[in-house]
């Protein structure tokens, strides 16, 4: 019976967020009576006010980590979790210049993702295919650890009832489902149920598991103070070196990776102007408050459910909330975790959609024949921008695919890859801000750092130096990055590009607050990548 009610009321919410992305589409309708492009699909029409933009990019941070890996991480270790809220809140005030300043560089040339940005900065189509490919590696892991995330949830909520390789099928083909539809507009839309269940879920469960199991905050803190310390201080318990200096570096380059994270400029990119983008990044940080609840609960876990180890600690959350709750508060609590599953990993697949329709298969000569001019669907060259939007459709359905299979018969490979996602990406950072920033930066300069970055990050990892003298990884390799690419720029060929700095590139001011653009700047020009 248990298993009946979860079940049933998790499967009530599964067609309602379907029937929501499609809602989406289907309200949106055609624009100015031709269907709708590639911009309108990948980037919600660059129309997103702030609410749409703030539960967007909020349903990015609040992924299936917020139930499982933040209380794990609460579980295995205590005090080093907090570098999430670090770095997230230091990324949303990186967020409130850098989000502005990419929105109007992509607006004014017609662009649709950091690959665009990359390949028009440096006049280098083939640089933007390979950051594609790039990227492309470090956000497969993000799809498959959401894929899996999921099936933990459905099987645990369903108390078995639901197989987990079920679950993880069942996760792949909602997500596909809507986001191949409807976009990233479907994308926002579901993430505004997606919020209202995870503030009322993690809310409730904040009050009364301690109050549950505990009688109330202050006979759980005073046990945990007592008998287990070492949690509430670094380097934490069992934590492997996470200590101090760990902390403020894993702080530095994730706060600088999220901001030119490509799901990250995708929220950007979505929004109808730039003043949405700084009213987000003030109200964002607040959203990271309930982060606070899986952590500490995790801990709570500690005394409740002690001796879980490995992935089973991931289920510290959910194994309480199905030891104490009735079957139908269970399925809510199942489908709050779901959906944070279900809209990070829609953004994921869109974003590698978009890539690779763009930048990959869009700068192959053959399939971009006629494409000038069709930089974002809603101008000129109608076919090529329908084109390029059904080339990143069908790369959704693929890569989707790709990362579900992998769950299935090679999981350790993405599981590996996933460990320099965000270190790999924090190399981009230097190519992207410092390029839109600072002229000189020259495409040699750019491509040697990444390199040597790149490089750097993939031997310290793999082989197990991170960290390294107490610091990040990322952040050595993004040091090295920056000297070289400095070194190349001073030292190194010098190409001439005759291009004015309004064409190469990011100034702000080209986009004002009310987002109208100054000195007659054209809104889509024809792409010239």
């Amino acid at each position: 019976m248990n298993a009946a009610v979860a079940t049933s009321v998790f499967g009530a919410f599964m067609v309602l967020t379907v029937a929501l992305g499609l809602l989406a589409v289907r309200r949106k309708g055609t624009e100015k009576g031709r269907p709708a492009g590639l911009a309108e699909w990948s980037v919600g029409g660059r129309s997103l006010g702030t609410v749409f933009i703030w539960v967007l990019m909020a349903g990015e941070s609040y992924t299936s980590f917020s139930y499982l890996g933040a209380a794990g991480w609460g579980y295995n270790s205590g005090a080093p979790v907090l570098y999430v809220l670090a770095y997230m809140s230091c990324g949303y005030a990186l967020g409130y210049v850098v989000g502005p300043m990419l929105w109007a560089y992509a607006r004014r040339h017609g662009l649709v993702g950091i690959t665009d940005m990359i390949a028009h900065r440096y006049r280098a189509p083939w640089l933007g295919a390979a950051v594609a490919l790039l990227a492309t590696v470090c956000l497969l892991p993000y799809i498959q650890l959401q894929i899996t995330g999921m099936g933990v949830v459905v099987s645990t909520i369903s108390y078995g009832a639901i197989s987990i390789n079920w679950a993880y099928f069942l996760s792949f083909a909602v997500t596909t489902g809507f986001v191949v539809i409807s976009g990233l507009r479907g994308s926002a839309w579901v993430s505004v149920l997606k919020d209202v269940l995870v503030i009322g879920t993690l809310g409730f469960l904040a009050v009364y598991v301690p109050l549950h199991y505990f009688d109330g905050y202050g006979p759980f803190l005073d046990r945990l103070v007592a008998e287990k310390p070492q949690w509430l201080t670094f380097p934490g318990h069992d934590s492997g070196g996470l200590g101090q200096v760990w902390f403020v570096t894993t702080t530095l380059v994730n706060s600088l990776t999220v901001v030119i994270f490509p799901t990250t400029v995708a929220g950007y990119l979505g929004a109808r102007n730039a003043e949405a983008l700084r009213r987000n990044a003030l109200y964002l940080p607040f959203y990271n408050v309930l982060l606070f609840v899986p952590m500490l609960l995790g801990m709570a876990a500690l005394f409740v459910v002690p001796g879980l180890t490995g992935a089973d600690s991931n289920l510290a959350l959910f194994t309480m909330v199905v030891d104490s709750l009735p079957a139908w508060a269970v399925g809510l609590v199942g489908v709050a975790a779901a959906l944070s599953s279900i809209v990070p990993m829609a953004v994921f697949m869109l974003v590698i959609g978009t890539m690779w329709g763009r930048s990959v298969l869009g700068a192959i000569p053959r399939l971009r024949k006629g494409a000038a001019g069709a930089a974002s669907g809603d101008g000129g060259g109608e076919a090529a921008g329908g084109r390029q939007k059904l080339w990143s459709q069908l790369v959704v359905v693929g890569a989707g695919a790709l990362a579900l299979l992998l769950t299935y018969t090679a999981p350790d490979t993405l599981v590996r890859l996933s460990l320099i996602s965000y270190e790999g990406m924090a190399q981009l950072v230097p190519m992207l801000l410092l390029g839109l920033v600072w002229r000189r930066l020259t495409l040699h300069a750019a491509v040697s750092g990444l390199v040597a970055g790149f490089t750097l990050v993939c031997v310290l990892v793999f082989g197990g130096h991170d960290p390294v003298w107490g610091m990040n990884a990322g952040i050595v390799g993004l040091a090295v990055n920056v000297v070289v690419a400095l070194a190349v720029t001073w030292l190194g060929p010098r190409a001439a590009d005759g291009r004015p700095d309004a064409e190469v590139l990011a100034l702000d001011d080209e986009f004002p607050r009310d987002g109208v653009p100054s000195r007659g700047a054209p809104v889509s020009p024809p792409a010239s990548s």
